[in-house]
């Protein structure tokens, strides 16, 4: 009986190629039963430092550390079959140079099976950029509006209005120019965001951009309405999971509280014991 081969997961190369054809399906994951529902439909899932607020409750990602991502990783890695891996880069892990860089993308790599890394950054990154490809290291890169750099930023606004979309369009060239295989554009205007895809030749993924980029990202948790104090404007809400979990926890709650355990629950007897 003949079985079906293994699918073969994408690299960064294979998205790359993925330029101006079908869009690319993105999402975040931090843990394997995600990883495995992401699985099925994204081509790529990141492991974003985004974990940090999502899963530990921390006020921004700043606080996030090499460590949590590396264990983040390894989790989603395990539900994965397709999808191309990329892991973000923690603030303070690669700013300091280009050796520190590489020295903290290997620890990703080798100890998560990462496909690839993510660090945020435009003009002042492309040294860092070339340093990690020229040594065998994929890199996505991200522009717009960089979270880890928020209070440089002055809070989480939109970047590139006009007179500082030359400022966006300089650090798009540059990250390209540097050997990054694709582009997280963050919350830039939609022109913008239409103009850097029609220019580079490497795929751009909108998050807050455009329809017109050549894929887009959501937070996953976002984007299932885990969360009802937290809500980004530019975010569809395909389920409202919060709502539906504090019901079930309600309704849970209820029968034990009367005793009356859901017919699931299997209660042990000493006659009927096995």
């Amino acid at each position: 009986m003949s079985q079906s081969a293994p699918q073969k997961a994408l690299t960064a190369s294979d998205i790359r190629a993925r330029k101006g054809g079908t869009p690319l399906v993105c999402l975040t994951a931090y843990t394997t039963p995600v990883a495995r529902i992401a699985d099925a439909e994204c081509d790529v899932v990141l492991v974003g430092d985004s974990v940090g607020m999502v899963l530990h409750g921390l006020p921004s990602t700043l606080p996030v550390t090499l460590e949590m991502m590396i264990l983040h990783g390894q989790a989603v890695a395990r539900g994965l079959e397709r999808a191309l891996m990329v892991v973000d880069m923690p603030f303070g892990s690669y700013e300091e140079g280009p050796a520190q860089a590489l020295r903290s993308a290997a620890r990703i790599m080798a100890e998560t099976g990462a496909g690839a890394v993510k660090l945020e950054g435009g003009r002042h990154m492309a040294e860092t950029i070339r340093f990690l490809t020229d040594r065998g290291i994929p890199v996505m890169a991200h522009i717009g509006l960089t979270p880890q750099a928020v209070n440089a930023l002055g809070g989480y606004r939109v970047q590139g209005k006009g007179e500082d979309a030359a400022r966006i369009l300089q650090d798009a060239a540059a990250v390209t120019e540097a050997g990054a295989f694709s582009i997280v554009l963050e919350k830039v205007p939609a022109a913008l965001a239409d103009r850097i895809t029609a220019d580079l030749p490497i795929p751009t993924i909108g998050i807050g951009a455009s329809a017109g980029c050549d894929g887009q990202i959501l937070v996953i948790d976002d984007m299932l309405g885990l969360f009802d104090d937290f809500k980004p404007k530019f975010v569809k809400r395909y389920a409202q999971l919060a709502t539906d979990a504090r019901a079930a926890v309600r309704d849970y709650a209820a029968e034990v509280r009367a005793r009356e355990f859901p017919a699931a629950c299997h209660i042990f007897t000493d006659e009927g014991a096995d």
